[in-house]
């Protein structure tokens, strides 16, 4: 894993773009780091989508999603990464997919406001928007 490689889920975003205050204060922090590459997935994206579509004008939709096109790696999945994921015996099975995209380029910290669903994976570090500090600078 990399330590310098750091994925955010989708809840994260999603509170983010919804003004709530530990969600935009981790990803403000994670945007002050040097050094550090930012993750994110396809997947995600089209979560918030389909959770703003009815909350949001395409405008705005539009502008949510070049702004994290704009600092972050969007991170493409293929059904092999559903393969992989459904034989990983975890509680939630869109959580395991985005695992297994963010193992594709080994992120080691995985920032989640959903870290009980995480609990199986030993090699990466979850943290809740609220421990984003224990990233160094």
């Amino acid at each position: 894993m990399n330590d310098n490689h750091i994925f955010v889920d989708t809840n994260v975003l999603i509170g983010s773009f919804i003004n709530l205050k530990n969600d935009k204060n981790a990803l403000s922090y994670l945007f002050e780091l040097q050094g550090k590459r930012l993750f994110t997935s396809t997947l995600a994206v089209a979560q918030l989508v389909s959770v703003f579509q009815k909350k949001k004008t395409n405008t705005e939709i539009k502008q949510i999603i070049r702004s994290i096109q704009a600092k972050f790696e969007l991170l493409s999945f293929v059904d092999n990464d559903i393969t992989k994921s459904i034989t990983i015996d975890a509680a939630d099975i869109e959580d395991n997919i985005q695992y297994v995209i963010s193992l594709k380029k080994k992120c080691f910290y995985f920032v989640t406001n959903n870290t009980k669903d995480y609990k199986y994976f030993a090699d990466i570090k979850v943290l809740d928007p609220k421990q984003i500090r224990a990233i160094p600078r």
